[in-house]
């Protein structure tokens, strides 16, 4: 099997896992203060996978280090406005979509940062994407919601957040650049971007966050979503999402992300009974049109070597 349908086959299960861990964050934030919650989250997932990957973390060179607490430091940016977007009420369904325009974003940061071609497809799937959004607005006067807003602003921080990670993590860009001694190994790359997540995250809740309400009713329902929320939906999903982003470049790998939202929307309809009205619909349509015309150079080639 190459390493392509490799990737191809765990970021399927990475989508799954995302969508998943949805519903594990918003059933916790319930009970406790979103940005608490997102750093005993990411430290729980950090200190797992540090244990687990101990031996290779130490072995870690400073470049190395830095490259890691860099994603961090864009991941956390991009969780704590996804946070704020599920604490906000906003639909999960319309979360989800709007999130995954960072899709969209990846080649267009790629060519603004490290100077990358940027195919025809970006230029024809903005617009696309942007009448997605202008649907989404008009229920409230040509002006969007905040907790939507902030699923955009994360948006943008998740699609700088992907580029970095594949270039710390790639395996292959490492052999073409002659800098494999950089490149980070995907578990300890992993662990410490999350640590770095849980620790500039509690930070923020120290600073913006009441803590004692939580200790007073600390209940067996919070330990599960929490719990489940850490071990499953990001050292689980981040892992294999890692992992899986070393074995291809990312151009392939956002090509099976747009599945992200679709499975969120389907999740959140029977999880919490959430549905979406006709401009909703059409909103989150258009969104996911913009994605597969983004990518459909891609999803062809793809398609014709499964075929093949």
């Amino acid at each position: 099997m190459s390493n392509t349908l490799k990737a191809d086959l765990w970021l399927l299960l990475v989508t799954l896992l995302a969508a998943i861990s949805w519903m594990f964050s918003k059933e916790a934030i319930s009970m406790m203060p979103p940005f608490l919650f997102t750093s005993l989250r990411f430290l729980m997932a950090g200190l797992v996978l540090t244990l687990f990957g101990w031996q290779q973390v130490k072995l870690l060179g400073l470049s190395q280090y830095f490259q890691a607490i860099q994603v961090g430091s864009v991941f956390t940016a991009g969780m704590c406005f996804w946070i704020m977007g599920v604490n906000s009420g906003v639909s999960l369904s319309i979360g989800g979509f709007l999130t995954s325009l960072a899709v969209v974003m990846v080649p267009a940061f790629s060519k603004l940062f490290f100077n990358e071609p940027l195919a025809k497809s970006t230029w024809l799937a903005m617009p696309v994407a942007t009448m997605g959004l202008a649907v989404l607005s008009l229920k409230t006067g040509l002006k969007m919601d905040a907790g939507q807003l902030y699923f955009i602003y994360s948006a943008f921080f998740f699609a700088f957040f992907f580029i970095l990670n594949t270039r710390a993590a790639n395996q292959r860009e490492a052999q073409l650049t002659r800098r494999a001694s950089k490149r980070v190994p995907p578990l300890p790359l992993t662990a410490i971007s999350l640590l770095t997540v849980g620790m500039l995250a509690g930070f923020l809740s120290f600073i913006l966050e009441p803590w004692a309400p939580l200790f007073n009713d600390f209940s067996n329902d919070l330990i599960v979503w929490l719990s489940a929320s850490a071990l499953i939906g990001t050292a689980l999903r981040f892992f294999i999402q890692t992992y899986a982003q070393s074995l291809s470049a990312s151009s392939h790998g956002v090509v099976i992300m747009v599945l992200e939202p679709v499975w969120t929307a389907l999740l959140a309809a029977v999880w919490f009974a959430e549905q979406l009205s006709g401009s909703d619909l059409l909103a989150c349509s258009l969104i996911f049109l913009s994605l597969l015309i983004n990518r459909w150079s891609s999803i062809s080639s793809l398609l014709k070597v499964r075929v093949s």
